[in-house]
């Protein structure tokens, strides 16, 4: 029997062979969902999931895209933002 934590869904089970052939259950949390715009909720891209000490190990240009509003709007939006601050 797993431990009391381990039998709620929000683990992922994975099955994984040992050395000594034996199948034994592994469990992970799951990964969390993807980054959405802040204004329009379109998925953004180049903006890795994964659990807080998966990102902690990447660097920074590899966490979200270098340009101002990098990780919090899509191209579109940002692209909406500078022709309206270019106009005004």
């Amino acid at each position: 029997m797993p431990q009391l934590r381990y039998r709620s869904r929000s683990y992922r089970r994975t099955f994984t062979k040992t050395p000594g052939g034996k199948t034994v259950l592994h469990y992970k949390k799951k990964k969390p969902s993807k980054h959405r715009c802040a204004s329009c909720g379109n998925l953004l891209h180049s903006v890795p999931r994964g659990r807080p000490y998966q990102i902690r190990k990447l660097s920074k240009s590899k966490k979200r895209p270098n340009r101002p509003y990098g990780g919090q709007l899509c191209s579109q939006c940002t692209r909406k933002i500078y022709k309206q601050e270019a106009r005004s």
